[in-house]
């Protein structure tokens, strides 16, 4: 069974490893909150209030709020925001909350992309056809309704009823390389050998009418 410890110690390796490969530009390491009778949130090192993720307003408002509050996990060289949240209860893991905001302003990288084209993590941020698009994978079971609302869902972008089904939760390692797999393929590619994939995995909790729509599935 994962647990929070297993959690916690994998948001640990991947923050260290990210900064080892020199893909990180800032950061905040995990912590582990305990409140009521055995519940542990886990999020990082001053996290705040999340609301502007929800508000009516332009992405680049949000962006820009969470940049200047430092309120992510990491920070990638290209300006791209991690957020990575759990929370637990008697061992029981209840939601998460796995976040992937990409820079609105790539106009310095995309202007000059002759001083950029060469260094891996920024290789593929220079086009200029890129639309940077967030990405959220949420386990909330607490609001579960079958295929309108599954309990391990997919967002693209902002659209309140994107929830693209996924098969289980999903742990933090496997989202760091679906993250820098699609995202960041060149820099992936070169150190691909160093990024080992968990060998923790949550159980299922996607339904057999889940599976009959287009979904995510991890094997």
């Amino acid at each position: 069974m994962t647990t929070y410890l297993n959690v916690l110690n994998e948001i640990e390796t991947i923050t260290k490893k990210l900064i080892e490969l020199g893909l990180s530009d800032s950061q905040n390491f995990p912590r582990c909150n305990l409140f009521g009778r055995n519940s542990h949130e886990i999020n990082y090192d001053g996290m705040q209030d999340l609301s502007i993720v929800l508000r009516n307003v332009e992405y680049a408002d949000i962006y820009r709020e969470l940049d200047q509050s430092r309120n992510y996990n990491i920070k990638m060289l290209d300006g791209a925001l991690i957020q990575i949240m759990y929370v637990f209860r008697d061992s029981e893991l209840i939601s998460h909350r796995l976040a992937f905001f990409p820079s609105p302003f790539l106009q310095e990288f995309q202007n000059q992309p002759e001083i950029y084209e060469l260094d891996d993590i920024y290789a593929d941020i220079i086009a200029r056809n890129i639309l940077p698009v967030p990405v959220r994978f949420d386990y909330d079971p607490g609001n579960y309704q079958e295929l309108d609302h599954p309990k391990c869902h997919l967002t693209l972008g902002q659209f309140k009823n994107c929830r693209i089904p996924v098969c289980s939760p999903i742990m933090p390692s496997i989202f760091i390389h679906f993250i820098l797999r699609n995202f960041y393929n060149t820099a992936f590619r070169k150190f691909t050998n160093e990024l080992k994939l968990s060998k923790n995995y949550f159980q299922e909790t996607i339904t057999f009418l889940e599976k009959q729509v287009l979904h995510i599935s991890i094997h």
